[in-house]
């Protein structure tokens, strides 16, 4: 399948590398801002065009799957673009501003029946359903909680520190510890409580999380820009606990009885990688003419942005966007 990517920063290169290995995507298309940049992404990548515009690109009848690389804020009128050029959609984590934004692309691509997807690549990855399976074996028992941290020192980058990108902690890594707590414990929330550290530019740089869930399970996540954090995801069962070795990319899985000694731990299948599942799973979508994906449906996507819509209204974070929009 043909692939399109929109933007030409250091995410679309490694997304680019990958489809350079996969057998069913082929590099076809690049766009940027300035045709320089996306003349240069294409040479170093082995993509056949490049386009100094998204319109361009878009407008492309060859163009079969687009994926878009792009700051936050950017999301949901590159998403609309495609989308009106019936271009089927992957879209980077976060999804889009915020849920109604969100809840704006699922109606667009119903309307003009196109697929759309959010890149939130752990919920494609194999390791999802292996942490389900030994959660669903009962080899801990009942499992009442789950912890989460992601922190990575990424103060350096410009998009993180600035609101009018979205910048900050929540969209960028946090959204990973939110889809790990989500997609293991669902989305029937009872109550959120949340703290949080702003940078002087004005976005949440250290935040601690806690969900509560209707079930009585509970979720604690903690996410910083300043410093790097083991990554570490940890189910906490009446007979053991269940280790994940790096939640954004899981690479192990480990189980533990009460007396904290390892009974089992299951590697992660070989991989290029990571970006190869979500992938492969919407060129398979796109073919079988499904509108929507089967491991993040836009319902979950929604759901997501939902949540971290609450958080900053806890935290009083409203970006540049939203101030416009609400003065309009």
């Amino acid at each position: 399948m043909k692939i399109g990517i929109l933007g030409c920063g250091s995410m679309a290169g490694k997304f680019a590398e990958t489809l350079r290995q996969m057998e069913d995507a082929q590099c076809y298309a690049a766009a940027s801002r300035t045709y320089e940049r996306a003349e240069g992404f294409a040479e170093k990548y082995g993509f056949e065009k490049a386009y100094g515009s998204y319109e361009e690109l878009c407008a492309d009848p060859e163009v079969e799957l687009v994926y878009i690389a792009t700051p936050h804020s950017c999301h949901y009128d590159n998403m609309e673009l495609c989308i009106r050029h019936k271009k089927p959609v992957l879209c980077e984590k976060a999804f889009t501003l915020n849920a109604g934004e969100a809840v704006r692309i699922r109606e667009l691509a119903k309307q003009e029946q196109v697929f759309a997807a959010e890149a939130i690549w752990t919920r494609y990855m194999p390791s999802r359903n292996m942490i389900n399976e030994i959660i669903d074996s009962g080899i801990v028992g009942k499992v009442s909680a789950l912890t989460a941290n992601l922190s990575y020192p990424i103060t350096h980058k410009e998009r993180i520190m600035r609101p009018e990108l979205a910048g900050g902690a929540l969209l960028d890594i946090g959204v990973y510890g939110l889809n790990f707590a989500m997609m293991h414990f669902g989305t029937d929330i009872e109550g959120i409580e949340s703290s949080v550290r702003m940078t002087d530019t004005g976005v949440d740089a250290m935040e601690s999380i806690t969900i509560f869930f209707r079930d009585g399970r509970m979720a604690v996540l903690t996410h910083d820009i300043y410093g790097r954090s083991d990554r570490k995801g940890i189910f906490y069962g009446e007979k053991g606990y269940i280790i994940v070795e790096n939640i954004n990319n899981p690479q192990s899985i480990s189980v533990y009885d009460t007396e904290d000694r390892l009974i089992r731990k299951t590697d992660v299948p070989e991989q290029i990688s990571g970006y190869e599942y979500e992938v492969q799973e919407c060129i398979d979508a796109v073919r079988a003419g499904k509108k929507e994906s089967d491991s993040m449906p836009l319902a979950d996507s929604i759901e997501v942005m939902k949540v971290m819509d609450h958080l900053r209204g806890q935290w009083g974070l409203v970006y540049p966007q939203e101030k416009k929009e609400q003065a309009l």
